[in-house]
Formats: structure tokens, sequence, C-alpha cells
């Protein structure tokens, strides 16, 4: 069964960084598209970053672009997110997720088929 389990999530200053871990079970994260997204309260939810299973660069948000990376390891079955120069608009609870047609290009606009419970992410002074 495809699992996947977040972490790495906190509270940060404003302009700080953290680094975010998905653990992947029942699945090659490696041969799959995976990505996160993101959900702050009363807002919808916003695609973040995804890679295609194919490989190539990630897919990034406008508001996120140039601040955040993205990747992924195959070895460890493992997705991560980079957060660097946070600010308090990236408060939101962050999921990784695989999206519903996991074998093209991915798009952030994507359905969602399966994530995890998700991580918190607190940006405040």
């Amino acid at each position: 069964q495809l699992q996947l389990v977040e972490s790495g999530g906190g509270l940060v200053q404003p302009g700080g960084s953290l680094r975010l871990s998905c653990a992947a079970s029942g699945f090659s994260v490696g041969n799959y598209a995976v990505g996160w997204f993101r959900q702050a309260p009363g807002k919808e939810r916003e695609g973040v970053s995804c890679i295609s299973a194919g490989g190539g660069m990630p897919n990034y948000a406008d508001s996120v672009k140039g601040r955040f990376t993205m990747s992924r390891d195959s070895a460890k079955n493992m997705v991560y997110l980079q957060m660097n120069r946070l600010t308090p608009e990236d408060t939101a609870v962050f999921y990784c997720y695989v999206p519903a047609r996991p074998f093209r290009a991915c798009e952030l606009s994507d359905q969602y088929a399966y994530w995890g419970q998700g991580t918190q992410v607190s940006v405040s002074s």
C-alpha cells in the first residue's frame, strides 16, 4: 500500500529555513511523479512543487520560486523540500503527494491521489 509520511516542520522566524522530509513506502519515488502542496488556515490547497517520474527539473509555484528546492533520493525512497527565506505567508500544513496520474509529466494543478498526514510550518517572530 502506498504511504507517505512527512516530517521536519516547526516554528521558524521570518527569513529562516526548514527542510521537510517525506518518507515513501509501497512505491519507488524515482518511478513516480511526486510533489508538495500546502494548505493554510481558511485557504485552498496550493501546489508548491513537483518532480515528474522521468526526472528533470522540478516545477515550482511562483510564490516559492527561488526560495524552495525540491529533491528526491531514490536510494532512500525519500522526498525533500528545502525552504529558505521563509515568510509568514508560508505558514501552512505541508503535504507530500503522489498525483492521480503519476507517470505523466507533473503539473502543479494535478489532482492528488495519495498524501500523508502533513507537517505544520509556522513562520512568526
